[in-house]
C-alpha cells in the first residue's frame, strides 16, 4: 500500500514526464482500436455485398450452370422457381428467397453498340435482399410485366440516357435464337458496389422471361437467412428439400462454398491481420521504448531511494506500479478516443469511391467501421500489460546498481 501511494505521488510530481509516456501509450492504443474497427468494417462490408448481390446465404442453380456460365446458358435454369421458392421459404429463419435471371446483351443507342449485363429480378422480393429502392437515385422502380428497366448510373452516363428515354436490347434467348426488345428507362440506380454501377441494368423477371423465351424459369434462386451462422445447416436442409421434390438437377450451395469468393474473403482477412500485427508490433515498440526511456532517465532518483533504504525488489515494484498506473489510464483514454472516432464513422462511413473506381470486387464505396468490444477490451489490457512489463527490464537493471553510481549518473 505504501509503494502504491509513492507511485501515485511520483506520477503527479513529474506531470510532464508522465504525460509524455501516457500520450505515447494513448496514441498507440487509439490507433490500434480504430484499425481493428476499420478492418472489421471492411471485411463485414465485403461479406454483406457478396451475400446481397452475388450469392445469397444459400444459392440454388442448375448443377451444370457454373461450368458454362461464361456462355450465358439460359437453358440450364431453375425451372418452376415459384415452387422452389415456396419450399425454401417454408423453413424457419428465412428472410427472403429471390429468383434472378442473369444475361448478357448488346445495347443499341445512337447507331452504336454497347455491352450490358442484365438482371431479371422480382422487385418486391428484392426489397429484403438487394434493397434496390435504397439505391434509386432518380425515377421509380419498373412495374411487373412492363417493358421497363433500371439503369446503373455508370451505364446511363455511358449511354447518355435519362429517365423516360427508350433503348433497344438484343440478346440470345434460351433457344440460342436472337431476341430484341425496346424498353423504357424508369429509373437510375447507384449501388454501393462500384462494379455494379458500370454495365448493369435491371428489369422485372417476368419481362425478362418473355424477352429470353423462358417460362417461369430463373438462372438462380438466392436465399437470405436471419442468422448467417446457420448457413451450412440450412443448405443441407435445402438440398434435402430439392431431392424430395425430385429436383436432382439443382445444386444447393452455402455461400462459403461458392467458387473462390469465401476464399478471397479469408485471404483479405489474413492480409489485414498481417497489417494489424505489424502495426501492433510498432505500437508495442513505441510503448516499450517510452517506458524504458523514462526509467533510464531516472537513475539519480533510483540512487536516492536506494540510499534511503529501499531494497532492489521494492524499487522494481515501485516502477512497475508507476508504469501500470500510467499504462492503464493512458490505454483507457486511448480506447475511449478510438471509440469516439469509430462510433461516428460507423454511421457516417469513410468514402473510398475514388480509391474503388474501376475495382470489380464486391467492396462498397463507403466503408463503415465496426466496433468490436472483444478486440477493444483486448487492446486495453494488452497496452496496459506491455507498458507494465516494459518497466521490469530497466528497473531491475537499475536496482542492481550501487546507490553511489546511480547518484553520479546524469
Amino acid at each position: 500500500m505504501k509503494l502504491a501511494k509513492i507511485a501515485f505521488r511520483n506520477i503527479r510530481r513529474n506531470r510532464r514526464r508522465s504525460l509524455l509516456s501516457g500520450t505515447a501509450i494513448a496514441v498507440a492504443t487509439m490507433a490500434i482500436t480504430f484499425l481493428f474497427s476499420y478492418i472489421a468494417g471492411f471485411i463485414g462490408d465485403y461479406e454483406t455485398n457478396v451475400v446481397r448481390y452475388v450469392t445469397g446465404h444459400v444459392r440454388v442453380r442448375n448443377i451444370e450452370y457454373d461450368e458454362n456460365e461464361q456462355l450465358n446458358p439460359l437453358h440450364l435454369s431453375v425451372a418452376n422457381y415459384d415452387e422452389v421458392i415456396r419450399e425454401l421459404e417454408s423453413e424457419q429463419g428465412v428472410v427472403a428467397a429471390v429468383p434472378r435471371t442473369r444475361f448478357f446483351t448488346a445495347i443499341y443507342r445512337n447507331d452504336q453498340t454497347y455491352g450490358g449485363v442484365g438482371l431479371g429480378v422480382d422487385f418486391e422480393r428484392e426489397k429484403q435482399m438487394m434493397k434496390i429502392q435504397d439505391s434509386l437515385e432518380q425515377g421509380s422502380l419498373p412495374q411487373a410485366g412492363q417493358r421497363q428497366m433500371l439503369l446503373s448510373d455508370g451505364l446511363a452516363e455511358e449511354l447518355d440516357l435519362e429517365v423516360g428515354e427508350r433503348l433497344t436490347l438484343l440478346t440470345k434467348n434460351k433457344y440460342m435464337g436472337m431476341s430484341g426488345m425496346t424498353f423504357t428507362v424508369t429509373g437510375i440506380v447507384r449501388f454501393q458496389v462500384a462494379g455494379f454501377n458500370e454495365s448493369f441494368f435491371l428489369m422485372p423477371i417476368d419481362t425478362a422471361a418473355r424477352f429470353l423465351k423462358m417460362d417461369n424459369e430463373a438462372t438462380e434462386v438466392l436465399v437470405m437467412l436471419e442468422d448467417a451462422k446457420l448457413v451450412d445447416a440450412y443448405a443441407e436442409k435445402a438440398a434435402g428439400i430439392m431431392s424430395s421434390l425430385g429436383r436432382d438437377e439443382l445444386s444447393v450451395l452455402a455461400w462459403t462454398k461458392v467458387g473462390m469468393i469465401y476464399g478471397l474473403i479469408r485471404y483479405a482477412q489474413n492480409i489485414y491481420d498481417i497489417f494489424a500485427l505489424v502495426f501492433f508490433l510498432l505500437a508495442s515498440t513505441v510503448i516499450i521504448n517510452t517506458t524504458m526511456m523514462v526509467i533510464y532517465e531516472r537513475m539519480r532518483e533510483i540512487g536516492t531511494v536506494a540510499a534511503m533504504g529501499m531494497t532492489p525488489r521494492e524499487i522494481v515494484r515501485l516502477f512497475f506500479l508507476e508504469a501500470f498506473y500510467i499504462g492503464a489510464i493512458a490505454a483507457f483514454v486511448g480506447v475511449l478516443i478510438g471509440m469516439g472516432i469509430t462510433i461516428p464513422l460507423s454511421r457516417i462511413g469513410i468514402d473510398l469511391s475514388g480509391a474503388m473506381e474501376g475495382v470489380s470486387l464486391e467492396i462498397g464505396s463507403i466503408i463503415y467501421p465496426q466496433l468490436n468490444i472483444r478486440s477493444t477490451v483486448f487492446v486495453f489490457f494488452y497496452a496496459t500489460i506491455i507498458a507494465s512489463l516494459a518497466s521490469l527490464i530497466p528497473s531491475r537493471r537499475a536496482a542492481k546498481i550501487e546507490p553511489v553510481e546511480a547518484l553520479r549518473s546524469v
